[in-house]
């Protein structure tokens, strides 16, 4: 496989990269994404934003940091799994379980983690750094370049090289003892509203 050197290939660019319609449109629409005056990117920027002063009686808004890594060449779905696998975790909790995972991806979640628990406590005020939990992780799809693969007797076979963004959130304190809404433990109320509108939403087939 050949993409990169393709100055040495004595290769048109355009031809070796397939930059096509549909590729620049691509490249346009992840442009937008991407604040050009001060080169940060939407994510990031929630990073600036300025909340109302808290109102006396209410709760602590907690403190979050949104981090990311962009254009990094790796399979979206593969990172997608790994990016799963530390939602509603502590800090701590997420890299020691990445740390048993031998996948690309999750050397590249643990470093975003790392990355975004270092500028929490520099830059936003947190006091402990072991007290931040993923709020939010996931992937994005970024641009796809075109590739070439040779074979013998001069055949070339185009190759799809895509790459992804990986977008996380730390939020202060304790991490919630049920992430997911489906996961939670429901009362014998909500058990029981639950079996009268599955008996409810019984139908006779093939009847009017």
């Amino acid at each position: 496989m050949f993409c990169l050197n393709a100055l040495s290939k004595k290769l048109r660019p355009e031809v070796l990269f397939g930059q096509t319609s549909r590729n620049r449109a691509t490249l346009e629409n992840w442009a937008v994404l991407v604040d050009k005056e001060n080169k940060v990117s939407r994510w990031r920027q929630l990073n600036d934003q300025v909340f109302e002063p808290l109102k006396k009686g209410e709760e602590r808004r907690p403190a979050f940091v949104c981090h990311e890594k962009r254009d990094i060449w790796y399979s979206f779905k593969k990172l997608y799994i790994v990016s799963c696998f530390v939602r509603g975790l502590s800090v701590d909790d997420a890299v020691n379980q990445l740390n048993f995972v031998p996948a690309k991806g999750a050397k590249i979640v643990k470093d975003t983690i790392l990355e975004a628990q270092e500028i929490a406590v520099r830059d936003h005020n947190v006091e402990f750094k072991s007290n931040l939990w993923v709020a939010e992780s996931f992937p994005e799809h970024s641009y796809r370049m075109m590739g070439y693969r040779r074979h013998a007797r001069g055949v070339m076979h185009p190759i799809k090289l895509g790459h992804v963004h990986y977008l996380v959130r730390l939020e202060e304190g304790p991490p919630p003892k049920h992430y997911y809404y489906h996961s939670r433990p429901r009362t014998p109320q909500e058990l029981l509203d639950q079996w009268f509108e599955e008996l409810r939403a019984r139908k006779i087939s093939n009847s009017l």
